[in-house]
């Protein structure tokens, strides 16, 4: 797993209960902004996610891939996962992110706290992720 993945994860494992609710909304603050050269219309649609999720890998540099998500404001949960995954990943190799066990966010230790359908839109994000990547 890559290092800065690795430490978004540990965030998560440093604080218990309704304190990790409060960091994935912190994380759903620091959702970067799409660059002006990327619309939302040409980005990929992730439709397992509950709430609207558009995605766009751009692999044109394997050493170095670059991650863009846009979700609304009013969809924290979302943007959150979202936020993670572009804390973590982006500009990592492309067989870094492919190294990442598909069941990472287990270990973010939110199952108490989010529904499964939530889970599976994170899990469906990185599945993305790793199908543009292959």
């Amino acid at each position: 797993m890559p290092a800065a993945l690795a430490e978004e994860r540990d965030s998560f494992q440093e604080v218990a209960g309704q304190d990790k609710l409060q960091l994935l909304l912190e994380f759903a603050n620091d959702l970067p902004s799409l660059p002006p050269e990327l619309e939302e219309a040409s980005m990929e649609p992730v439709p397992e996610c509950q709430s609207p999720l558009f995605l766009d890998v751009d692999a044109s540099d394997p050493e170095h891939v670059r991650l863009y998500f846009s979700a609304p404001a009013e969809a924290p949960t979302t943007r959150g996962f979202a936020a993670i995954l572009a804390a973590g990943l982006d500009g990592q190799s492309a067989a870094d992110i492919l190294a990442v066990p598909d069941d990472f966010y287990s270990d973010l230790g939110l199952a108490a706290l989010i529904s499964p359908l939530r889970l599976r839109g994170m899990s469906a994000m990185l599945a993305r992720i790793k199908r543009r990547l292959r």
